[in-house]
């Protein structure tokens, strides 16, 4: 009879089943065996009988085909409260167990064909709801019951959870001891009994020639798998021509605040000027839904949460008269407007924004403006029926590109601030240029020098506005000098 601090150690193989006392007590019984797996267990527990008895005595196994692991994966608790409540996606996903029998044929054959299903069936979107690797699982327990009374379910405790998936990577938890100490578990009975275990790749060691031989086989088999998905979606994207850059651009509406009334809508337009084209399908105007507005801090704020797409080419015609034609952006035209319940709808608010330069990310908020009528009585009329001054062409927000005057007035146009519309904007532009690493930079050698020439715009009217500000500055000062000081001046020098 061995000491009650006895030690055991076991050498266990992968999905290698050793019975512990209450199954082989269980397993005995012919009148508890059920399944087929039941019955299997029980020639060989009575072949091990007949041989002298099993091996181990506490360590002992559950398989990928036992019930407990089974009921192990469909039982574990999602958080660590005692009084844990499943959720609707727990109880949903339960009965989706990863396994490699569950997995029909049918339904790999058919991904493999077709990158998206358009119309999913309700076990398709259960299967592939959580990533469904097919795993095969293996626990190592022991029982750590006193020392003649093994077989009692209370004492079996998960010592080491051994899992395979179908891409060949195995999981142990606990780790492999190695120096960081034996593991502890403590029982809560009445002696707190202290059991310690350690865990070892009994595994032989891969000769270098199998090991290289592994690495070869991988690598052609991710060499097959990037040639076939290379054969789906294209080994080449499309590319603009050279001199053409193109613009692709995901917006979005987010909202609009501070207006005066209810239900607002926008409507929205773009513009594209010369040398700019775009897709004869391409949808360059939109009109948002309406929204109802609620209070934000001190404003009433309606979120469209609107998206829309835009696709755009620019085409550099003429590389000689760069710089002194600078190319220009696409412009951004929107209204707001206002619908009641009597159907009478007002303008909120017109304005406008020039597309970013930039690619990336850009959180953009325009305030906007709207014409009043002169007197009383137009507001009275807008507000009784509704309606109001309007502009009969959007673009008059900026300078219209029909305008071919020098000089564009608006003398006497009465207006008023209104609220402001945010938008968010996710720019790309695609363009050989981009591709041109080692190549100078000259001035009108590549079409980002044409585009750039937009920030550089913006850079010149900055500077040519400080001259002009700075040179009426100077004649102000100029004028307000007494007459003979000058001519005094002027004279000594």
């Amino acid at each position: 009879r061995p000491p009650e601090n006895e030690e055991e150690v076991a050498e266990v193989g992968w999905q290698e089943k050793l019975f512990s006392q209450f199954e082989v007590d269980l397993y005995l019984n012919e009148s508890a065996c059920q399944t087929p797996l039941d019955w299997q267990y029980h020639e060989e527990i009575q072949k091990l009988e007949k041989a002298g008895g099993r091996k181990n005595c506490r360590i002992f196994t559950y398989t990928d085909h036992d019930r407990f692991t089974n009921l192990e994966e469909l039982c574990q608790k999602v958080t660590d409260s005692d009084h844990e409540v499943p959720s609707y996606l727990v109880e949903r996903m339960a009965n989706v167990r990863r396994r490699r029998q569950d997995r029909r044929p049918v339904e790999a054959s058919s991904l493999k064909s077709k990158i998206i299903t358009w119309e999913p069936s309700e076990e398709f979107i259960k299967n592939n709801h959580v990533i469904n690797t097919p795993v095969q699982t293996m626990y190592i327990m022991g029982d750590l019951g006193p020392y003649g009374k093994l077989g009692n379910r209370e004492y079996e405790n998960v010592l080491c959870t051994i899992k395979v998936d179908g891409n060949g990577v195995i999981t142990v938890k606990p780790d492999f001891t190695g120096t960081k100490g034996a593991y502890r578990i403590e029982l809560d009975g009445e002696k707190r009994e202290v059991w310690e275990y350690t865990i070892e790749n009994a595994s032989a060691q891969v000769k270098p020639e199998e090991e290289e031989r592994e690495q070869r086989v991988f690598r052609d088999l991710y060499g097959r798998h990037k040639d076939y998905l290379s054969g789906l979606v294209g080994t080449e994207f499309e590319m603009p021509l050279p001199g053409t850059l193109r613009l692709f651009m995901n917006g979005e509406i987010v909202s609009a605040q501070g207006y005066e009334y209810d239900n607002l809508y926008v409507h929205f337009f773009l513009e594209l000027p010369n040398q700019w084209s775009s897709s004869p399908f391409q949808q360059l105007s939109g009109v948002t839904q309406t929204c109802a507005t609620k209070t934000v801090g001190w404003d009433n704020v309606a979120y469209f949460c609107y998206p829309f797409t835009v696709e755009m080419f620019y085409t550099q015609e003429d590389e000689g008269v760069f710089p002194y034609s600078l190319p220009q952006w696409p412009v951004l035209y929107f209204e707001v407007l206002s619908l009641d319940f009597w159907q009478r709808y007002r303008v909120e608010g017109y304005g406008s924004l020039v597309l970013p330069a930039s690619p990336g990310v850009h959180m953009l908020t325009i305030p906007t403006w709207r014409p009043v009528g002169l007197g009383a009585v137009a507001e009275m009329r807008r507000f009784f029926i509704g309606g109001s001054p309007e502009l009969e062409d959007l673009t008059y927000i900026r300078i219209p590109s029909t305008f071919k005057g020098k000089r564009m007035s608006r003398l006497g146009f009465r207006t008023e601030t209104t609220g402001s519309v945010t938008f968010r904007l996710y720019c790309m532009q695609q363009s050989k240029a981009f591709l041109e690493k080692g190549a100078l930079r000259q001035r009108t050698q590549s079409v980002l020098d044409r585009l750039g020439g937009f920030s550089q715009q913006s850079s010149v009217y900055n500077v040519l506005e400080a001259f002009q500000r700075a040179r009426r500055r100077m004649q102000e000062a100029r004028e307000s000098l007494p007459q003979d000081l000058i001519n005094t001046s002027a004279s000594a020098v």
